[in-house]
């Protein structure tokens, strides 16, 4: 028996409510779909709904001759094979705007707590170690007068921005295109080249797609041109930082700490990475809120509904098709 939609994940239960006229087969609760086992099922379906961690690949392709569209749960799309999916007539979108907000407190929390030193002062304690009041214990550094380097001012970075500011901090940013004057007026952000940035940053904050131009982007070189003691926040995609030169860094105090939410070969993380005192490192949460996560699920729902229904393009496409 053929699907309608198949996700790779159970959906919330009253998002799901909202869809009933189609068919949709779920993955496993708390967890996500094997890739074999998703390549076995893909092709009863019309409609496949993954997340931003399902590899999505001719391998899943060739085995779904009935896919009109792939409705990625979340906005990077770098799992999917987009160039594939166009040649076959599959349309593939995202769910631009819903995660904003969600994406940029979290990269707050991690920019204070990596300033702060809180995976260092946490696990101090977690640890029965804190035996003593003392007065030099994990000093941190205020955000104050600090320089906030955005790498990625789109909609999240402005966010990260906007929520910045009231700390004290300066903004400069780098972008392949810079923002109107109106905007960087707006948000009291300066546009740098690239390299400016990478030197003059306290703190950076990296907010670009994976694409071939920004993987390993933050290297050994480009972590040598930073400051000594800068602070180094990634919420958007792990393999944007070479993380051996990374690790690198944070031993010799190049980099005084680190704030992830992503990395390079997640879920997997190397040793010297996620046991180092300076590295504040969360399982790629910076979107798991259930009003964030039901509202990307929902758009999925309706960028997958509108091409089961003929109303193309759907609102969320990210690339056009070929003919069938």
């Amino acid at each position: 028996m053929g699907y309608d939609m198949l996700t790779t994940q159970r959906f919330v239960d009253e998002v799901v409510a909202q869809f009933a006229r189609f068919s949709i087969d779920q993955g496993p609760p708390g967890g996500l779909l094997p890739y074999d086992e998703l390549v076995q099922r893909v092709g009863d379906c019309r409609a496949l709904l993954p997340t931003s961690v399902d590899r999505v690949d001719e391998g899943v392709l060739e085995h779904a001759p009935r896919l009109d569209v792939i409705a990625n749960v979340g906005v990077g799309y770098n799992h999917i094979d987009v160039a594939a999916a166009t040649r076959r007539g599959i349309w593939v979108t995202n769910t631009p705007g819903v995660l904003t907000d969600s994406v940029a407190d979290l990269a707050m929390a991690l920019l204070l707590g990596t300033l702060r030193r809180l995976s260092e002062a946490s696990e101090h304690v977690r640890h029965g170690q804190w035996r003593e009041n003392r007065q030099d214990t994990f000093w941190g550094t205020d955000p104050r007068g600090l320089t906030l380097g955005i790498f990625g001012l789109g909609a999240i970075g402005q966010a990260v921005a906007r929520r910045a500011r009231p700390f004290g901090m300066g903004i400069i940013y780098h972008n392949r295109h810079r923002l109107p004057p109106e905007l960087e007026s707006e948000l009291e952000a300066t546009w740098v080249p690239f390299t400016t940035l990478v030197e003059q940053a306290d703190v950076l904050s990296l907010h670009v797609p994976l694409t071939d131009d920004t993987r390993g982007r933050i290297g050994a070189a480009e972590l040598a041109r930073m400051k000594r003691g800068v602070s180094i926040i990634n919420t958007s995609r792990g393999p944007v930082i070479d993380e051996a030169a990374l690790i690198q860094a944070l031993e010799d105090g190049q980099v005084a700490g680190v704030g992830l939410d992503v990395t390079a070969t997640e879920p997997e993380v190397p040793v010297a990475l996620r046991e180092h005192p300076r590295a504040l490192i969360l399982p790629h949460i910076a979107s798991a809120t259930r009003g964030t996560r039901g509202g990307m699920m929902r758009m999925a729902l309706v960028n997958a509904a509108a091409v089961l229904e003929g109303q193309t393009p759907p609102p969320n496409a990210v690339n056009q098709p070929a003919a069938r």
